[in-house]
């Protein structure tokens, strides 16, 4: 793999906050940055040096943006991976098109996962909606029936508690083959985010432990309220997953911790992830400077926590009131990404703040009253 260098391009896919924070990370080191997004301003669009104003899968703006960069990465998987394929043929993408189609794909990535010997619920795929009727009674309930395509922040997935409840999968079928899996009692949730490049070393960042409302990721906690056996189980796995998938550059594991403190894999994100950002302020290396080393062949550097933080998710209905206290807080660190609407439930930015103290910090939040419901 050819390394790239300061004063060389880089080429990123996606133009949302991912892409920005990759892109401001890229110009410290003194890189250029080419986007390629649907949306003239985005906010990685607000701080690139070229700009390609088009759709993701669109062919003459994918060679553009290979012409224009010494390499090419990616800020999230939903993009079309037929585009992304040719792209490898004719640019420089080290993380390359097969992770893409592997985690575009529940049903793909459930057997990759089980292939790296990670561990993962119980499960079974089906086509239609009769195939998960002769096949549920090897999952049980309640079960997770979930569609293989598509699906973000809870959407896509349904519940099913008992064979009576079963329909109420069968429109999921509407839009793609799905899986179901065995519905595991859990303790927490956390998430493991390695990284590595093309010589095979990889480092994981400090263990998240995350917490969602609405199915939306509301708190990271670091390091994770779990016991140094359930630390070890779950970067170890990390690490089984990305070997087995001979990554280069970033995977985030989101896994469930067990009341036995065993672990199970939930699912993969194959790029930066909303519960690292904490990363920023609280290590000396951040997930998106690591991920920059990475995609350009650079040594990696071991992540080191400077102190215990909570990463809080600023939606579209916290920005305002969080405005109006923002200068009370001198420890807060504020992060906003230049989206243009706060629209009801979207990721507007964030919020981390370092503490010696996690109960009295996560007390503080919720005295602000913005994250109540």
């Amino acid at each position: 793999m050819k390394t790239i260098l300061p004063g060389q391009t880089i080429g990123i896919i996606g133009g949302g906050q991912l892409g920005r924070m990759m892109g401001l990370a890229a110009k410290e080191a003194g890189f250029k940055i080419a986007v390629l997004d649907p949306v003239m301003d985005s906010p990685c669009g607000q701080i690139a040096d070229i700009r390609i104003v088009a759709p993701y899968n669109d062919e003459i703006a994918l060679e553009e943006l290979g012409e224009v960069s010494d390499v090419i990465t990616y800020e999230f998987e939903n993009i079309d991976y037929e585009g992304l394929k040719r792209l490898t043929q004719i640019a420089h993408v080290p993380q390359g098109a097969e992770l893409v189609r592997i985690t575009q794909n529940r049903i793909n990535e459930k057997a990759e996962i089980t292939a790296s010997g990670a561990p993962v619920a119980n499960y079974v795929a089906a086509q239609t909606f009769e195939e998960l009727t002769l096949k549920i009674g090897e999952v049980g309930y309640p079960c997770i029936v979930k569609t293989a395509f598509g699906g973000y922040d809870g959407k896509g997935q349904v519940k099913i508690d008992s064979e009576s409840e079963l329909h109420e999968a069968e429109s999921l079928f509407v839009h793609s083959a799905c899986i179901a899996e065995a519905f595991v009692p859990f303790t927490k949730e956390i998430s493991v985010i390695i990284q590595r490049n093309d010589k095979g070393q990889s480092y994981c960042i400090p263990v998240a432990e995350n917490i969602h409302k609405h199915h939306i990721l509301h708190e990271s906690i670091v390091p994770a309220r779990v016991n140094e056996k359930v630390l070890a189980q779950a970067e170890d796995a990390a690490k089984k997953i990305a070997d087995h998938l001979n990554l280069v550059g970033t995977l985030a594991v989101e896994m469930f911790v067990l009341e036995n403190d065993e672990i199970i894999i939930n699912e993969l994100a194959p790029r930066p992830h909303n519960s690292g950002h904490y990363s920023i302020e609280a290590c000396n290396i951040s997930q998106f400077h690591q991920h920059i080393r990475a995609i350009c062949g650079w040594p990696l550097r071991k992540p080191i926590l400077w102190q215990s933080s909570i990463m809080v998710n600023v939606l579209g209905e916290h920005v305002a009131p969080l405005t109006k206290i923002v200068t009370d807080y001198p420890d807060w660190s504020i992060h906003l990404y230049g989206k243009a609407e706060a629209k009801l439930k979207r990721k507007m930015g964030h919020v981390t703040i370092m503490t010696d103290n996690i109960e009295k910090t996560l007390e503080d939040i919720n005295s602000t009253g913005i994250w109540s419901e």
